[in-house]
This record gives structure tokens, C-alpha cells and sequence, in this order.
């Protein structure tokens, strides 16, 4: 089999798996939809690995055209892939996560009457995801980047008879919306500029047109490449759920558990980052676009983890986690560290999936209670999920030797090498994330594996967020406990587990230090100098633990595990007080209300929208349009009519009478000319009048 072959199956073997589960679903059943989705990922997982290693090995990288669609005006739009280092690590990180994502959702979907529709939609994601990351042009690009928000739509509102779903997946499909608008100017700027949609093209020219400038408004020039490049990450500021455009994210979490972990944690909002990084030749050009992005990522990375210390549901804590570290990477790409910026997109794709499965498991095993105040204890009761989620945790937090000390140390040394006029702002974001980080993690496992088990003290049927679709009552009740989750859904956490230990020490060497990502990713050594630094500096995978033992992060971090600690297995009395201290002084308030973000755009924009559209419809549509142009025209035809046909009475006194008028009115008006009464044009007035043809 060629090698061509193999990029055309990775793709193609999940969609027709989707195809077959979604539409014969129901004739083949729950068993074989089950097969034919893992079937179709599992080969492109080994397809995957195949290329990874072959590229490896010394292996060629691939860029070529599959079909071309349509050619106009001279510009191809293409059906292409581009096999790099970049996009075969993806690849495999893609394929393996929706393959444990997959196997788990046969033991968390097992109940649900959409089970079929389920692997239908995750397959389909799976399709979409590879055809982004393999793309070598702008149009695919695109086409992927729409078709995994068109899945996501779909699966957070899976269960389409709760309104609070449907709610979300409308929020999530419209502020994306914002997103691609921008990311479609972007892209539209580079056909009208370059002349191409094809990456190679693009980036090859890229340096000709640095100097560029473009007029937005009369009299403000600004630069193209600066222009472009911030456009195109407002499209990643949407899919990767960077502030503002961010409250998407958390509500997303009413979709079902395995997907929060597949496209909400570990693929889909890495999108964004992603194509920052493939980007990196026309980033590298505008130090205004890395700084916009590099404040973005900052105030991301630490705002959003605020919120994650306030969250009671399981779910919304990872959530939160979710976009902190999203941040982090946006705030890797805008110091021109893309490597990192890629590496911590692989680290957190393991720990944050298994955390997220993990809290599956949880909620499983609660009956689908998902308030952490209602668990406490459950260590004993879920050894695996246990064990799992502390790994995954560890990982999280930036432990050393874990998967994500590797990646978010390196972030923060990046971020401390950098001369960009945002980089004291970031620096001291990323820094404070990390305490922040290790406190709502810790907070929520000690809530949850440790203390006192608080569901044994009532049957609480009532103030939890229900993740089923169906209405009845969930949660434990007195006389129940909580039980250890089936195999489908325990042995993708362990084989997640693993990679989250142990990836960043395998890793970090080749990835960001030992020419990986050469010819994939450039940067302009010259004036950003944060990576050869660090080259510099890098000693190993053992020296840079025993360095971070005289660096701030690991105390933050140690910090944050203690403080969470002593605050909710310790002293409960502690948080207590200083949640009624901040509830006095309003900062409570605003947390609870994510920063009035919600309410800006709902009622801000959206009413704003609304107000406009009912204005328009009421004076514009109603009142102008169909009240004075067509009723008001109607009208006038109907009160001349009227008023005339009072004159046409069928007397024929009157007609006689209104002639005598008329010729009195003549002879007064033609003996008035005569004798200088008034001017002879006055007389001809009255001629042409009577008489227009004369």
C-alpha cells in the first residue's frame, strides 16, 4: 500500500464508520454500530502511528492535491494534505483519545436510546478533526474547522429535549460564528493578497509582502501581515475558546461526558492552536499579531482559572481547567515558542481527557449526581477511577517527571525569555495560574476521593446537574453506594493514564530541542530568542527537575495542593470565611457571574440585535413598507376614488349646474385677462389646464 493510500484511509475510515452507524443504525443495532466506529478509528489510530513512524525513520513528508474541487479565475481550491512531523503527532493524539473516547462511551452510553446517533456523531467529529490537521490549504482548513463545529453543535445538544442543551449548542454554534467571520476575512485577505490558498505558496511569500500595508479606513494605513494574522486568531480565539470569545466552553459541558473529553478538552479546542502553529511563517512577520495573541492567552490562562475555584460541578471545574491551559498555549504561541505551544497541546490532550473520563467514571458511579459537595470518600469505592484521576491531576498541576511539568515549565520559561511589551503581563499570569490551577484541582479530588462521604448523610435527588437525557431522579440515595465503573470504561482511563506519566519526560527532548519540528514550524531566532535560550539551557529531561527545585512554579504549585488541603480536609471553616469575606466585598458576585460576560452579550449584543431587528420590523417593515408604501397606496387610490365618485352622482341637474360653474369660471377668468385683472399667463394656465393637448 502506497503511502498516498494510507493518508487517504486515515480520514476516511472513521466517516465511514459515521456513515454506516448513523444512517443503518437502526437496522444493524447497538453492537455493531458499536464495532464499525471503533473498527474505522482503530485503523486510523494504527494508520497513524504508521506515519509517525515513518516519518520518524527519515521518512519523506507528503504535500499533495487528492482532487481539485474548482478552479476559478486561476486559483485551484484543492482537496489536500500536507504529512509533516506537526500533523502526523495530531494525527495520532486525534485518533487515540476518540478511540478511548470511544470504547468508554459503550459503558457511559449504554442506557441512552441514542447510543447508535452517538458513535454516528463522534466518528464524524473524528473525520472532520483529520481533515484540519491534514490540510495544505486555507479552503480544507476551513472545511474541517466548520465540520468539527458543526459536530460539536450537534453533540452538546445530544439530548435536544433539554432546553438547557439546546441552549448551549445554540450559544456554542453562534459565538463560533464570531470566530470564523474573522477567520474568513482572514483568509479572504490571503487569496486577495497572495494570490493562493496553498500553505507552501502562502509561506513562501509571505516575507515579500511583510512590509505590506493596507488602508482599512481613510487615512489609517496598517500592516497586512498584522491584519491577516490577527484575523485568522480571532478564528482561533472562537474554536480554542479564548476571552471574550470563551463562554461557549463551560455550557458545552451539557453535552455527554465523552465528548466533553474528545472535542471539548483534547482536540477540537486545540484547533486553534494548531493553526497558529502551522501559521508560525506569517505570525513570525508581525509582533503586533504575537502580542495580541500572547495577552489574550494571558488573561485566558489565569481569569478562567479564577472561575474553576467557584464551580461545584465536577464537570464545570475541568471545564474551567480547560480553558486556563488554553491560555497557557496561546500564550506559548505568542512568545514564537510553537513547539511548546504543540507539545503542551499533546501533554494536556492525555491528562484532560482521562480527567474528564475520569469524572465520567465518577458521575457513573454517583448515579449522575455531578455536585462534588454531595461525594467525599469515593477512593474506596473507585480504586481505578481513584488512581487515575490523582495521575491525571498530578499531571495537571505540573508535577515533576508528569506529562504536564515538561510543557507548562517550559511555557513559563518561554514567557520569562521573552521581549515582547505583554510578556511581564503573561509572565506574571502564567506564573499565578499555576497556584490557581493546583487549588481548584486539589480542591475538587480532595472534595471527591477524600473526607467524609457526604452522600451517606441524605438521599440527594435534587440540587445536581443531571448528565442523562432521561427526567427521572438521579443521584444516590441513603441505603445506596458507590460502585467502580465497568471495564469499557476503566481500561481506556489506565491506557490514557500512562502517556499522561510519562510523554513529557519521553518527549520534551526530540519535541522541542531536538529538531522535530524542523521545516514545520519557523521561528525568527533573530528577534525572538526565547526558544534558542532555552536550548541553551536544557540539560535533560532529569536536570530540568532538579532545576525546577530552585524555581518558583513547583512552590506555587505545592502551595496550592497544601492550601486546598488543610481548607477542605483540614479546616472546612477556613474557605467558609473567606468565601463570606468576598461575598461581602462583591468579588463572589462577579465569579459567580463569569465576569458578566453572559450578560454583555445576552444582554448586551443579542438584545442590541434584537432591538434593531424590532425596530426595523416595526417601523421599517410594518409601518413603512407595508403602511405607507403598499396599504398607503392602496389607500390613496381608495380615498380619491371616493371622493371623485361623489361627483359622478347620475343627476343630470347637477352636471348641468357644474358646467353653468365651469363656464362662469372661464368668463371670469378670460375677462380678468382682458382687462389687466391679473396676467394673460393666468389665462393660459387655464387653457392647458382644460385642454392639455392644445
Amino acid at each position: 500500500m502506497d503511502m498516498k493510500t494510507i493518508y487517504l484511509l486515515i480520514p476516511l475510515a472513521p466517516l465511514f464508520g459515521a456513515i454506516i452507524a448513523g444512517l443503518f443504525g437502526w437496522a444493524i443495532g447497538r453492537r455493531a454500530a458499536h464495532c464499525v466506529t471503533i473498527g474505522g478509528v482503530a485503523v486510523s489510530f494504527a494508520l497513524s502511528a504508521y506515519v509517525l513512524n515513518h516519518l520518524l525513520s527519515g521518512g519523506e513528508a507528503f504535500n499533495g492535491t487528492v482532487y481539485t474541487w474548482l478552479t476559478i479565475n486561476g486559483v485551484d481550491f484543492n482537496v489536500g494534505f500536507l504529512v509533516d512531523k506537526l500533523t502526523a503527532m495530531m494525527m495520532c493524539v486525534v485518533t487515540f483519545v476518540s478511540l478511548m473516547v470511544h470504547i468508554y462511551t459503550i459503558g457511559y452510553m449504554q442506557e441512552d436510546p441514542g447510543y447508535q446517533r452517538f458513535f454516528s456523531y463522534i466518528s464524524l467529529f473524528t473525520f472532520s478533526m483529520l481533515m484540519l490537521v491534514m490540510a495544505n490549504n486555507f479552503v480544507q482548513l476551513f472545511f474541517g474547522w466548520e465540520a468539527v463545529g458543526l459536530v460539536s453543535y450537534l453533540l452538546i445538544g445530544f439530548w435536544f429535549k433539554r432546553p438547557t442543551a439546546t441552549f448551549a449548542n445554540l450559544k456554542a454554534f453562534l459565538v463560533n460564528r464570531v470566530g470564523d467571520f474573522g477567520f474568513l476575512l482572514g483568509i479572504g485577505l490571503v487569496l486577495a493578497y497572495f494570490g493562493s490558498l496553498d500553505y507552501a505558496t502562502v509561506f513562501a511569500k509571505a516575507p515579500e509582502l511583510k512590509d505590506t500595508t493596507i488602508t482599512l479606513m481613510t487615512g489609517h494605513t496598517w500592516s497586512l501581515m498584522a491584519v491577516t494574522c490577527i484575523l485568522l486568531f480571532v478564528g482561533a480565539m472562537g474554536k480554542s475558546a479564548q476571552f471574550p470569545l470563551h463562554v461557549w466552553l463551560p455550557d458545552s459541558m451539557e453535552g455527554p461526558t465523552p465528548i466533553s473529553a474528545l472535542i471539548h478538552a483534547a482536540t477540537m479546542v486545540t484547533a486553534g492552536i494548531f493553526m497558529v502553529a502551522r501559521m508560525s511563517p506569517m505570525f513570525e512577520l508581525s509582533d503586533t499579531a504575537l502580542n495580541f495573541v500572547l495577552v489574550i492567552g494571558a488573561i485566558t490562562a489565569l481569569f478562567m482559572g479564577f472561575l474553576g475555584i467557584i464551580q461545584n460541578d465536577i464537570k464545570r471545574v475541568v471545564a474551567y481547567s480547560t480553558l486556563s491551559q488554553l491560555g497557557y498555549m496561546t500564550v506559548a504561541l505568542g512568545v514564537s515558542a510553537y513547539s511548546v505551544a504543540a507539545f503542551h497541546l499533546m501533554t494536556h490532550a492525555f491528562f484532560k481527557a482521562l480527567l474528564f473520563l475520569g469524572a465520567g467514571s465518577v458521575i457513573i458511579g454517583m448515579h449522575h449526581d455531578q455536585d462534588i459537595r454531595n461525594m467525599g470518600g469515593l477512593r474506596k469505592y473507585m480504586p481505578i477511577t481513584w488512581i487515575t484521576s490523582l495521575l491525571g491531576s498530578l499531571a495537571l498541576i505540573g508535577t515533576p517527571f508528569f506529562a504536564g511539568f515538561y510543557s507548562k515549565d517550559s511555557i513559563i520559561e518561554a514567557v520569562e525569555f521573552s521581549t515582547l511589551p505583554g510578556a511581564g503581563f503573561a509572565h506574571f499570569a502564567v506564573l499565578a495560574g499555576v497556584f490557581v490551577t493546583a487549588f481548584y484541582s486539589f480542591r475538587m479530588y480532595f472534595l471527591v476521593f477524600h473526607g467524609k462521604e457526604r452522600w451517606m448523610e441524605k438521599g440527594h435527588h435534587d440540587h445536581h446537574h443531571d448528565d442523562h437525557g432521561d427526567d427521572h431522579h438521579h443521584g444516590l440515595g441513603p441505603n445506596d453506594k458507590p460502585h467502580e465503573s465497568p471495564w469499557v470504561v476503566t481500561l481506556p482511563l489506565i491506557l490514557l493514564a500512562i502517556p499522561s506519566v510519562v510523554i513529557g519526560y519521553l518527549a520534551i527532548e526530540p519535541m522541542l530541542y531536538g529538531g522535530f519540528f524542523d521545516g514545520v514550524i519557523s521561528v525568527n531566532h533573530e528577534s525572538h530568542r526565547a526558544m534558542e535560550m532555552m536550548k541553551e539551557e536544557f540539560h535533560g529531561p532529569l536536570a530540568m527537575v532538579t532545576h525546577a527545585f530552585s524555581t518558583l512554579p513547583l512552590y506555587l504549585a505545592i502551595a496550592g495542593v497544601a492550601a486546598a488541603y488543610v481548607f477542605y480536609l483540614v479546616k472546612p471553616s477556613i474557605p467558609a470565611a473567606i468565601d463570606r469575606f468576598f461575598s461581602a466585598i462583591g468579588v463572589r458576585k462577579v465569579l459567580e457571574e463569569k465576569y458578566y460576560m453572559d450578560h454583555l452579550y445576552i444582554n448586551g449584543f443579542a438584545a442590541a440585535g434584537r432591538a434593531v431587528g424590532t425596530v426595523l420590523w416595526k417601523v421599517g417593515d410594518a409601518l413603512l413598507i407595508d403602511g405607507l408604501i403598499v396599504n398607503g397606496a392602496a389607500k390613496l387610490v381608495g380615498f380619491v376614488s371616493s371622493a371623485v365618485r361623489r361627483v359622478q352622482t347620475g343627476y343630470i341637474y347637477h352636471y348641468a349646474f357644474a358646467m353653468i360653474i365651469g363656464a362662469l369660471g372661464f368668463i371670469t377668468v378670460w375677462l380678468g385677462a382682458r382687462l389687466g385683472w391679473f396676467g394673460p399667463e393666468v389665462f393660459q394656465w387655464v387653457v392647458g389646464l382644460l385642454y392639455p393637448q392644445a
